[in-house]
């Protein structure tokens, strides 16, 4: 199993098995790295531009592996592993319940970034134990608690409130300036 600079497992035998599409690909098969980035590496950017940006890993005979710039970093919302979706309240600054999972580190002979979504507490299983990105995993019960709190305080800011629920049954009572 792979494993980070520190000894710890990742979670996966070959990370390119969870990996999504490089973020540098466009919509129209383009790679935005030798577009944007030509001065970091002048020879790619070239050899790009000769073949009209195309993405080296959207013909057949290569793939993502084989391109020295693929990255594929995650904008997930739910836990790879055990499927916990995040919650999230704008005014709080409370950690968040999903984190960035690195499956692949430069120094393991790869300058490829690929990160998945797990909730923290996946994550603490799959760096701390032989737990797997791929088990089949419900989340943890405090996992749980944690969301569903989050989801109670975020109902209560979307539910209405009264003038009288929030100032007292004598809001009502007062006259109105036109009486």
């Amino acid at each position: 199993m792979e494993r980070t600079p520190e000894g710890t497992s990742v979670g996966v035998d070959d990370p390119y098995e969870f990996a999504g599409p490089c973020d540098h690909l466009t919509n129209d098969g383009r790679c935005r790295f030798a577009f944007d980035r030509a001065g970091h590496d002048p020879e790619f950017a070239a050899e790009r531009r000769r073949d009209d940006y195309a993405c080296l890993a959207a013909d057949d005979e290569h793939a993502w592996r084989d391109c020295p710039h693929y990255r594929s970093t995650t904008t997930g919302r739910t836990c790879r592993r055990c499927g916990l979706e995040e919650v999230r309240i704008a005014t709080e600054t409370a950690r968040p319940l999903l984190e960035e999972h690195h499956l692949s580190y430069h120094d393991r002979g790869t300058s490829h970034e690929i990160t998945v979504t797990l909730c923290r507490w996946c994550h603490a299983k799959v760096h701390n134990s032989f737990a797997r990105i791929d088990d089949d995993a419900s989340p943890a019960p405090e996992a749980v608690a944690a969301r569903e709190e989050r989801r109670s305080r975020e109902q209560a800011e979307f539910g209405f409130t009264s003038a009288r629920e929030r100032y007292g049954s004598d809001a009502s009572a007062r006259e109105s300036p036109d009486e």
